[in-house]
């Protein structure tokens, strides 16, 4: 567990990434304090059912531990307003969830007597449970402060992720890289599906689900960054 123990969480942000952050910390024996309210109210309760509605001020002050997973370009304006209310409290843990950004973006919490903490899981997240099931065994991304590395490295562990220790300097080069590989795979998958529809093929992401996999597969192997393939099965 983290620090002295159950830790209350807070999470700004109700669409898919922010329930089930607070779902799987839940899962490792955290208390739910609240989550801002979101566009699918139904999914969120079906995720966290039970867990109170707030404003993000009062998901601040009741909480220990308060996740923000924001869209990018809401963190800073988010951080900095909060930090105008006077809401963030001294000793608290603050951690945001976005790929691109480490834990300067948290300043104007620091400055009012925060713990920063940046981790980011490296999955495309549904905003379902089946999500809680790839956060096992998935990688993350974790920068923070020397001293407290190493509780940022805890949570990653309680989320099912194992660590992955990126530099403060390293942030936005780690975010490009993951921006590169999921919207650019992506744009491809629906460029081919259409042209197979195109050629009349039917069913093309059924079609095309064995190729790209394997496809896939090869290419971490090429990069160093998965198993082999049992060399071919022989």
């Amino acid at each position: 567990m983290i620090r002295s123990g159950r830790l209350g969480v807070g999470v700004i942000g109700a669409g898919r990434v922010g329930p089930i952050i607070a779902a799987a910390l839940a899962g490792a024996g955290h208390a739910l304090t609240g989550v801002t309210s979101g566009s699918d109210p139904e999914r969120v309760e079906a995720v966290l059912p039970g867990v109170p509605v707030l404003a993000a001020d009062e998901v601040v002050r009741r909480s220990e531990l308060v996740v923000i997973a924001v869209p990018h370009d809401e963190l800073p304006a988010l951080v900095t307003g909060l930090a105008d209310l006077g809401a963030w409290q001294p000793g608290q843990l603050v951690l945001h969830t976005d790929p691109a950004y480490g834990t300067g973006v948290l300043a104007p919490a620091v400055g009012k007597g925060v713990i920063p903490l940046a981790v980011h899981p490296a999955i495309t997240f549904t905003g379902t449970s089946i999500d809680l099931r790839q956060l096992a065994g998935a990688y993350a991304a974790v920068t923070a402060p020397g001293s407290v590395l190493p509780i940022a490295q805890a949570l990653a562990v309680e989320l099912g992720c194992e660590p992955i220790v990126v530099a403060e300097d390293d942030r936005a080069a780690y975010g490009e890289a993951i921006a590169t590989a999921t919207e650019f795979s992506a744009s491809i998958v629906r460029q081919a599906a259409r042209l197979l529809d195109q050629a009349g093929v039917p069913a093309p992401g059924r079609y095309l689900s064995p190729l790209l996999h394997s496809t896939v597969e090869r290419a971490l192997v090429e990069a160093g960054q998965g198993p082999a393939p049992d060399e071919e099965l022989r």
